[in-house]
Parts: C-alpha cells; sequence; structure tokens
C-alpha cells in the first residue's frame, strides 16, 4: 500500500531576502519573470502527473520564496493546472505562504476563490524593532490587517510563524509575541528559534545580542507552557494547533509520505514496488525554466538505500509529539516484522523512546530535550544494524 501523496509547488521570488534565510529564494519583485515560470510549472505539473499515476493528491503546498507576489489570477492559473492534471481528495487543504507585507498583490478572497483554503503567514514578531533587527520588511500593523483580512475573505484556516532568540529579545519579549499571535487566535501557530544557517548573511556576519542558550531554554520552556495554556498543543517540535487543525501537508511529511516537486529547487520523495526515491528539481530559476521549456528529462530519482530508510524515516517521525505507530513505519519503508524493535531497542534502553500497547512508539521527555542525540540513534554505520529488507 502506497503512502498518502502531496504535491509541492516552489514559488521562489522574494521582494528582499532575509538575512537568516536558507531557503531557495531569489530576490526580485516586480522583475520576476511570473508568466514565464508558471508556464514552466505548468508544463512541470504535466511531467509529474504520470509519476502520480492514479493515486490522489491529498495536500498541496505553495511554497516559497514569497508565493504571495502572485496575484490572485496566477495562483488560480497555477491551481487549475493542479486540477487539470491530478485527482484532488474531496476539500483537500491547499496552503500558500505569505508575507504580510506582499498580500497586497490582490484581495485575500482572490485566493480563495483560486482555491486557497489555508494561509501561512510568516509574521516573526509582533515587536517592530526586532522585525527591523531580523530584515523584515513588515509592521506588527500588517500581520493583523494581513490575518483579518484572510478572515474576512473566508479563509480560517491560518497559520502564523513566530520566531524566539531574536537579536536583543528576552523571555518577556518573545512570550510578548506569543500573545499577540494567539490574540489573532490563527488555527495554528509555528514557533522556533532563530538559527544562524550557513550560506546566509547571518551566518557570515552574526548580529549582535543573540540571546544565550540558557535565555532560549527559558524562552522554549515558558512559551510551550503558555501556548498550551491557551489551547496551542504542541504535536511536533516547532508546531502548535488548536482543535487539532494540524498542518496535514507537514504530517506527510513528519511520517514518511511521498510528495511530488514541481518549481525550482522543489524536492520529492515517492515510493513503489522498486523501493523509495528522492529526486530535485535545478534550483537556479532560469536554469530551471530553460530546462522545462527544452524538454529535457526530470532529473532521476535516487534509490534510498536500505540502509538509510530507518535514518531517513526517524529523522522526521521522531519529532512527533505523539510519535509513530509501527505499522507506519513498516508500510513506508518496507520493514518487517520485527525490524522496528531491533532497530529502536538502543535507544529505548537509553530512555530515549518508549512503545506502549498499541504499538506506537513516541519519544519520551528526555529524547524530545535531546532529539538531535536522539535522531543520531538511527545513522547507519558498522556498528548500527537499522536495515530494513527492501520492498
Amino acid at each position: 500500500m502506497n503512502p498518502p501523496l502531496s504535491l509541492y509547488v516552489h514559488l521562489p521570488w522574494c521582494v528582499q531576502k532575509c538575512p537568516y534565510c536558507d531557503f531557495n529564494s531569489h530576490t526580485a519583485g516586480d522583475a520576476a519573470p511570473r508568466q514565464r515560470y508558471l508556464d514552466a510549472v505548468l508544463q512541470d505539473l504535466r511531467n509529474e502527473a504520470s509519476r502520480a499515476g492514479d493515486r490522489p493528491i491529498e495536500t498541496v503546498f505553495l511554497g516559497g520564496g514569497t508565493p504571495s507576489l502572485f496575484a490572485p489570477s496566477e495562483i488560480a492559473r497555477l491551481l487549475r493546472g493542479v486540477r487539470d492534471n491530478f485527482t484532488l481528495v474531496p476539500n483537500a487543504e491547499i496552503t500558500m505562504e505569505a508575507n504580510p507585507g506582499t498580500v497586497e498583490c490582490g484581495d485575500p478572497a482572490g485566493y480563495r476563490d483560486a482555491g486557497v483554503n489555508r494561509l501561512s503567514f510568516g509574521g516573526q514578531s509582533f515587536n517592530d524593532n526586532l522585525l527591523r533587527k531580523i530584515g523584515r520588511i513588515h509592521s506588527s500593523e500588517d500581520i493583523v490587517r494581513a490575518v483579518h483580512d484572510a478572515r474576512r475573505a473566508g479563509i480560517e484556516n491560518i497559520n502564523i510563524d513566530v520566531m524566539h532568540g531574536l537579536p536583543g529579545q528576552g523571555a518577556a519579549e518573545a512570550l510578548d509575541d506569543l500573545r499577540a499571535a494567539m490574540a489573532l487566535e490563527p488555527a495554528h501557530i509555528s514557533w522556533y528559534q532563530l538559527t544562524l544557517e550557513p550560506n546566509t548573511i547571518f551566518y557570515a556576519r552574526p548580529p549582535a545580542g543573540l540571546p544565550d542558550d540558557e535565555a532560549v531554554w527559558e524562552m522554549q520552556d515558558s512559551g510551550q507552557a503558555l501556548l498550551a495554556q491557551n489551547g496551542y498543543l504542541q504535536y511536533e517540535v516547532s508546531a502548535y494547533a488548536r482543535n487539532r487543525q494540524r498542518c496535514l501537508h507537514n504530517l506527510n511529511y513528519w511520517l514518511f509520505g511521498d510528495y511530488l516537486a514541481v518549481g525550482a529547487g522543489a524536492h520529492g520523495k515517492f515510493s513503489d514496488a522498486s523501493g523509495v526515491c528522492r529526486y530535485i528539481k535545478p534550483a537556479n530559476p532560469p536554469q530551471y525554466m530553460k530546462s522545462i521549456e527544452s524538454g529535457a528529462a526530470s532529473p532521476a530519482p535516487l534509490p534510498l538505500p536500505a540502509n538509510d530508510l530507518a535514518f531517513e524515516f526517524m529523522l522526521n517521525a521522531l519529532r512527533l509529539t505523539d510519535g509513530f505507530d509501527a505499522a507506519v513505519f513498516e508500510e513506508r519503508t518496507g520493514a518487517g516484522p520485527g525490524d522496528l524493535d531491533r532497530i529502536m531497542q538502543p535507544a529505548r534502553t537509553k530512555g530515549l523512546v518508549a512503545r506502549d500497547a498499541d504499538a506506537v512508539w513516541r519519544p519520551t521527555s528526555l529524547g524530545r530535550r535531546f532529539l538531535n542525540d536522539l535522531q543520531a540513534e538511527f545513522l547507519p554505520g558498522p556498528d548500527r544494524d537499522t536495515a530494513v529488507e527492501p520492498f
């Protein structure tokens, strides 16, 4: 049985690249060749349709970059292409990322009419001084206005990204940001720490005033408690949902589901009778468009070796507070009965994971605190027997 199938579409341009961003994003704004890019994306969708076969698409995610740089009419054209080439399950979750400062391309009602039913706003902070320090081009008022406009347009499934560990930020300011986000009553809050990733401006030139590890831990601990008190329950390392309105697209990633990749630099994963494969599209937008326009073959998928399957699964599934069912591991890795217990035993002995009576494995509080160490338990190596039988 194949796992659920999602679709990711990458729209790579931003008005201004943030100094902490290591995503495949490119500064262009109004100069971006949006129509040419959409032509390429539509052809890419047609190319990917054969990979899906008769499997329905359960979720669609338009990520970036800043997808809200594309006007509602352009997003409508893109999503028509999705429906023309794939079968979507009824009420499929269709998410679009948006910068609160770039929703002015059109009324959110236009995105709703195009088929978007979930918006994810990159708010990051409600403190204008902190927003300037991290290079954001919107204000706190822009976030509030964007969320209210989306809700008036009939989009209730809203996520707000909020960061902590910002330059000059203390625990009080971090909690103030969460209170401001919760006051808007979004369905979902993604709350995560600022990290200095390679190939970013902040990595090359770290900003002054970054809080130390102890201060960040205080923010994390008190912030999680505040979110829980207000009904935002943690279900993944940085994901908090109210009334179980979880991000279905990301849940499919975290549970080693399949996803098709469309757009510059998009990553895909799919499973078939031969095993699990990954593939990636050309990252540079001009190169991507030229490749599609020339009719060049899609990049060859790379099979995942049997020794890597357990690590690839655990890398994301162990981020989930609720853990995963043993049957899901077997279905999505091709593992046989008994493989999982053998693979999990070293981590279980160290108190990092536990199994309940229903064969659900989840990280313990110790495992959640030392997640990197837990994930490293499944790295393939000469002293680790993590292989599963291939499909």
